[in-house]
């Protein structure tokens, strides 16, 4: 992050690389006036590394550089996840169409003519900060959106069906140590994928499920409505903006290589949520995780051989609980409830056993505490502080 005497400068950060000290210091000069912090630099290659520490919002960038030029300087910024969104203005003396064409194909949003005219300097500045910050907002704006539309759609499956809250939990946290193991470069997006994996199973009933899950004592309709579920949840979740790979990966869970055409990061989320999902279904029917681990690898060539060997070191987490009978008043989210949750003058379930508790939840056993009454205290399994996924990355 940039330091905080930097964040506060109303203007904002920019960049000025020229290896004309004359051209520099004139280009400072005016912007400081202007209220911009501003940072100079003779050439491309150390532009690149200051960028790298602490990126500026705007960077003034001279075509015409020794040992790497502009246009060099450019693609590489491009190139960086991190940098890519920063505008890039040319300063040229250049005034051919096909260099501005270059420029552009280089990835540059304007150009800035020498000799310079301050009040054009001033207002092409000022038009790409004011763009890259809506830019910002309206992202930060997208991600608030999406891991609100997540976290209740997680909710609802969950909720569907409790069990489906333990299983995502587990997948997720396996898919997270393979990415971090192979390197993965979208790993926010398997990390939503594994999240989301199991949304098509709430159109299952619950024994077709447990059977097909387990992959033991299922009926052939079971077999078939359990398969079923991963086209039920990427057709759930395609429509949504952004999320159209993350559906993609989801769809291929159980067969990662049915669509060779798509996208190498879908091919590789899809692999490796094949995996840990595979891994989780044997601990689910009971195996322990070496014996689990073990025959996954007895199946030759199903896994990705690297993604596999990196569960050799793998511990499942579980989260440490201790039980606990508590008034409605005490209950906060992440509880789960231990026992179902009986209305006091009905007789009826309000939530089931292993209903995991969101604020949500814990408002409507509230609401039915007024109106109809509930049975307290209540028995609740009280887990560890676990902090909920957050998804970067959009």
């Amino acid at each position: 992050m940039p330091p905080l005497e930097e964040t506060m400068q109303a203007g904002g950060i920019i960049m000025v690389v020229d290896d004309n000290p004359a051209n520099l210091k004139m280009l400072e000069d005016a912007l400081r006036q202007m209220s911009y912090r501003v940072r100079c630099f003779p050439r491309g290659r150390m532009a690149l590394a200051a960028a790298a520490e602490n990126p500026p919002d705007l960077i003034l960038l001279d075509v015409n550089m020794p040992e790497m030029n502009g246009y060099e300087v450019c693609e590489r910024l491009k190139a960086t996840p991190l940098l890519a969104g920063i505008p890039v203005l040319f300063i040229s003396a250049l005034h051919e169409t096909d260099d501005k064409v270059k420029g552009f194909h280089s990835g540059g949003v304007d150009y800035i003519s020498k000799p310079f005219q301050f009040e054009e300097v001033y207002a092409r500045v000022e038009t790409h900060l004011k763009l890259r910050q809506a830019q910002k907002a309206e992202r930060e704006l997208l991600e608030l959106t999406l891991n609100g539309a997540i976290r209740m759609l997680a909710d609802l499956v969950h909720a569907a069906n409790p069990q489906l809250a333990a299983r995502s939990r587990a997948i997720r946290d396996c898919v997270t140590w393979i990415g971090q193991r192979v390197a993965a470069a979208e790993l926010w997006q398997y990390d939503l994928a594994a999240t989301l994996s199991l949304i098509g199973c709430v159109t299952l009933p619950e024994e077709a499920f447990q059977h097909g899950y387990a992959g033991e004592q299922a009926s052939p309709e079971e077999e078939t409505m359990f398969r079923s579920h991963p086209e039920t949840g990427a057709r759930l979740l395609a429509n949504i903006p952004r999320l159209q790979p993350t559906a993609e990966i989801i769809r291929l869970q159980l067969t990662p290589d049915a669509n060779p055409e798509a996208a190498e990061q879908v091919r590789m989320g899809a692999r490796m949520l094949h995996l840990a999902v595979e891994l989780d279904r044997r601990i689910y029917r009971g195996l322990a995780f070496r014996a689990a681990f073990q025959d996954l690898k007895s199946i030759p060539g199903r896994f990705d051989a690297e993604m596999l060997l990196s569960l050799a070191q793998y511990s499942p987490t579980s989260a440490e609980f201790h039980r606990q009978m508590l008034p409605l008043r005490q209950l906060f989210a992440g509880m789960v409830m231990d026992e179902d949750v009986i209305g006091e003058n009905t007789g009826a379930v309000i939530f089931r056993k292993d209903t995991v508790l969101n604020e949500t939840w814990i408002e409507r056993l509230k609401n039915f505490a007024r109106s109809q009454g509930i049975r307290e205290p209540l028995r609740v399994c009280v887990p560890g502080p676990a902090a909920a996924p957050i998804f970067k990355g959009f």
